[in-house]
Protein backbone atom coordinates (compact mmCIF):
# COMPACT_ATOMS: atom_id res chain seq x y z
CA UNK A 1 0.00 0.00 0.00
CA UNK A 2 2.81 2.36 0.77
CA UNK A 3 5.15 1.56 -2.39
CA UNK A 4 1.98 1.72 -4.62
CA UNK A 5 1.62 5.64 -4.53
CA UNK A 6 5.13 6.09 -4.91
CA UNK A 7 5.26 3.18 -8.02
CA UNK A 8 2.30 5.30 -9.63
CA UNK A 9 4.43 8.76 -9.34
CA UNK A 10 7.45 7.58 -10.91
CA UNK A 11 5.39 5.79 -13.39
CA UNK A 12 3.72 9.23 -14.39
CA UNK A 13 6.96 11.02 -14.49
CA UNK A 14 8.95 8.46 -16.65
CA UNK A 15 5.60 8.54 -18.87
CA UNK A 16 5.71 12.46 -19.27
CA UNK A 17 9.30 12.91 -19.50
CA UNK A 18 9.40 10.30 -22.50
CA UNK A 19 6.58 11.75 -24.12
CA UNK A 20 8.27 15.10 -24.29
CA UNK A 21 11.20 13.59 -25.44
CA UNK A 22 9.53 11.79 -28.07
CA UNK A 23 7.95 14.74 -29.86
CA UNK A 24 11.27 16.99 -30.38
CA UNK A 25 12.96 16.65 -33.74
CA UNK A 26 16.86 16.47 -33.95
CA UNK A 27 18.68 19.43 -34.12
CA UNK A 28 19.98 19.23 -37.85
CA UNK A 29 16.53 19.06 -38.82
CA UNK A 30 15.25 22.84 -39.24
CA UNK A 31 11.79 23.98 -40.44
CA UNK A 32 12.89 24.46 -44.19
CA UNK A 33 10.50 27.45 -44.31
CA UNK A 34 12.83 28.94 -41.51
CA UNK A 35 15.71 28.20 -44.22
CA UNK A 36 14.06 30.19 -47.01
CA UNK A 37 13.48 33.12 -44.84
CA UNK A 38 17.26 32.99 -43.69
CA UNK A 39 18.24 33.10 -47.07
CA UNK A 40 16.10 35.67 -47.97
CA UNK A 41 17.50 37.21 -45.70
CA UNK A 42 21.13 36.77 -46.48
CA UNK A 43 20.21 38.33 -50.03
CA UNK A 44 18.56 41.34 -48.34
CA UNK A 45 21.48 41.99 -46.28
CA UNK A 46 23.37 41.61 -49.49
CA UNK A 47 21.83 44.18 -51.34
CA UNK A 48 21.69 46.87 -48.27
CA UNK A 49 18.27 45.95 -47.61
CA UNK A 50 19.10 45.90 -43.57
CA UNK A 51 15.15 46.57 -42.55
CA UNK A 52 13.76 43.84 -45.10
CA UNK A 53 16.88 41.67 -43.62
CA UNK A 54 15.86 41.86 -40.13
CA UNK A 55 12.38 41.14 -40.70
CA UNK A 56 13.21 37.88 -42.32
CA UNK A 57 15.24 36.52 -40.37
CA UNK A 58 13.42 37.40 -37.15
CA UNK A 59 10.56 35.67 -39.23
CA UNK A 60 12.63 32.51 -39.58
CA UNK A 61 13.63 32.71 -35.87
CA UNK A 62 9.64 32.37 -34.87
CA UNK A 63 9.28 29.92 -37.47
CA UNK A 64 11.75 27.47 -35.73
CA UNK A 65 14.03 29.01 -33.00
CA UNK A 66 16.57 26.97 -33.32
CA UNK A 67 17.58 28.48 -36.68
CA UNK A 68 21.83 28.91 -35.77
CA UNK A 69 22.56 30.75 -39.13
CA UNK A 70 19.89 33.87 -38.51
CA UNK A 71 20.85 34.25 -35.53
CA UNK A 72 24.76 35.01 -36.64
CA UNK A 73 23.20 36.74 -40.17
CA UNK A 74 21.22 38.98 -37.10
CA UNK A 75 24.50 40.06 -35.45
CA UNK A 76 26.02 40.60 -38.54
CA UNK A 77 23.15 42.85 -39.55
CA UNK A 78 23.30 44.88 -35.83
CA UNK A 79 27.33 45.06 -36.44
CA UNK A 80 26.59 46.99 -39.99
CA UNK A 81 23.90 49.04 -38.24
CA UNK A 82 26.23 49.87 -35.49
CA UNK A 83 24.79 48.26 -32.57
CA UNK A 84 27.53 45.70 -30.87
CA UNK A 85 25.76 45.12 -28.17
CA UNK A 86 22.40 43.54 -29.82
CA UNK A 87 24.88 42.15 -31.99
CA UNK A 88 26.67 40.00 -29.02
CA UNK A 89 23.43 39.21 -27.98
CA UNK A 90 22.51 37.40 -31.25
CA UNK A 91 26.01 35.56 -31.42
CA UNK A 92 25.52 34.27 -27.71
CA UNK A 93 22.28 32.85 -28.70
CA UNK A 94 23.67 31.33 -31.62
CA UNK A 95 26.58 30.07 -29.39
CA UNK A 96 24.53 28.33 -26.90
CA UNK A 97 22.64 26.39 -30.05
CA UNK A 98 26.37 25.33 -31.15
CA UNK A 99 29.11 26.55 -28.61
CA UNK A 100 31.97 25.81 -31.23
CA UNK A 101 30.28 27.92 -34.15
CA UNK A 102 33.69 29.68 -35.04
CA UNK A 103 31.73 32.31 -37.21
CA UNK A 104 29.83 33.37 -34.32
CA UNK A 105 32.87 33.37 -32.19
CA UNK A 106 34.61 35.53 -34.23
CA UNK A 107 31.39 37.31 -34.88
CA UNK A 108 30.97 38.14 -31.01
CA UNK A 109 34.58 38.92 -30.75
CA UNK A 110 34.45 41.69 -33.39
CA UNK A 111 31.85 43.24 -31.63
CA UNK A 112 33.31 42.73 -28.00
CA UNK A 113 36.14 44.39 -29.46
CA UNK A 114 33.84 47.51 -30.87
CA UNK A 115 32.51 47.41 -27.01
CA UNK A 116 35.71 47.68 -25.59
CA UNK A 117 35.17 44.54 -24.27
CA UNK A 118 39.11 43.15 -25.93
CA UNK A 119 40.32 40.72 -23.00
CA UNK A 120 36.59 38.87 -23.56
CA UNK A 121 37.46 38.64 -27.57
CA UNK A 122 41.00 37.31 -26.65
CA UNK A 123 39.55 34.40 -24.98
CA UNK A 124 36.85 34.04 -28.54
CA UNK A 125 40.08 34.04 -30.27
CA UNK A 126 41.84 31.49 -28.10
CA UNK A 127 38.88 29.15 -27.90
CA UNK A 128 38.90 29.96 -32.37
CA UNK A 129 42.50 28.68 -32.43
CA UNK A 130 42.06 25.90 -29.93
CA UNK A 131 38.95 24.17 -32.60
CA UNK A 132 41.16 25.22 -35.26
CA UNK A 133 44.45 23.47 -34.89
CA UNK A 134 44.49 21.00 -37.26
CA UNK A 135 43.64 23.73 -40.14
CA UNK A 136 44.35 27.17 -40.68
CA UNK A 137 40.90 29.39 -39.79
CA UNK A 138 40.45 32.80 -41.63
CA UNK A 139 38.20 33.47 -38.57
CA UNK A 140 41.23 33.52 -36.09
CA UNK A 141 43.28 35.89 -38.48
CA UNK A 142 40.55 38.08 -38.77
CA UNK A 143 39.78 38.46 -35.31
CA UNK A 144 43.35 38.99 -34.57
CA UNK A 145 43.72 41.62 -36.44
CA UNK A 146 40.31 43.52 -35.21
CA UNK A 147 42.06 43.13 -31.74
CA UNK A 148 44.94 44.73 -32.74
CA UNK A 149 43.44 47.54 -34.45
CA UNK A 150 41.20 47.79 -31.00
CA UNK A 151 38.09 49.28 -29.91
CA UNK A 152 37.37 52.39 -32.14
CA UNK A 153 38.26 55.87 -29.98
CA UNK A 154 34.86 57.57 -28.61
CA UNK A 155 34.69 61.19 -29.51
CA UNK A 156 32.30 63.97 -29.25
CA UNK A 157 30.15 63.98 -31.48
CA UNK A 158 29.52 67.85 -31.78
CA UNK A 159 31.60 70.83 -29.87
CA UNK A 160 29.68 72.68 -27.11
CA UNK A 161 29.86 76.04 -28.17
CA UNK A 162 31.14 78.29 -25.09
CA UNK A 163 28.92 80.19 -22.20
CA UNK A 164 28.54 83.67 -22.48
CA UNK A 165 28.72 85.92 -19.47
CA UNK A 166 25.42 87.56 -18.87
CA UNK A 167 25.02 91.09 -19.98
CA UNK A 168 28.85 90.58 -21.44
CA UNK A 169 29.13 90.18 -25.56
Amino acid sequence: MRYSTVAAAAALTLLTISTSLHGQRPDDQIDPRSMALLAKGQAARASGNLDAATDALETALAVDPRNRGAFVELGEVSEARGLPGKAIRFYREALLLEPNDVVALKGQGEALVAKGAVQRAKDNLAKIRSLCVKSGCTEATELAAVIAKGPPIATAAAEVPPVKAAGKE
